[in-house]
């Protein structure tokens, strides 16, 4: 297993912008990809972005496309989030997809952004 501890959630103003850590430890050697997930309140958790490991190809939801940059810098990753919306207003949260066919199976403990107008 891979564990996952987010960081830098907070408060901010429509268009701001803040940038989500999430550092990995334990089981990264055979991590396949990382990304990360959001979810509003009574909402389903829905993918925002993600990162594959060999390549460093990315993916991002449509919502997020030329707002948010996912990054990783050995096994930290980043979400970098610009051009804030209310509907960006969610708890974030870290995965990890192994190399053992279990998909999305490490998750953080998530990581609460609010933006106001």
């Amino acid at each position: 297993q891979v564990q996952l501890a987010e960081s830098g959630g907070g408060l901010v103003q429509t268009g701001g912008s803040l940038k989500l850590s999430c550092a990995a430890s334990g089981r990264t050697f055979i991590t396949y990809k990382m990304g990360w997930f959001r979810q509003a309140p009574g909402q389903e958790r829905e993918f925002v972005a993600e990162l594959t490991y060999s390549g460093g190809s990315t993916n991002y939801a449509e919502s997020v496309k030329g707002r948010f940059t996912i990054s990783r810098d050995k096994n930290t990753l980043y979400l970098h989030m610009n051009s804030l919306k209310p509907e960006d207003t969610a708890v974030y949260y870290c995965a990890a997809a192994l190399y053992d066919g279990n998909g999305w199976g490490s998750w953080g403990q998530g990581t609460q952004v609010t933006v106001f107008s």
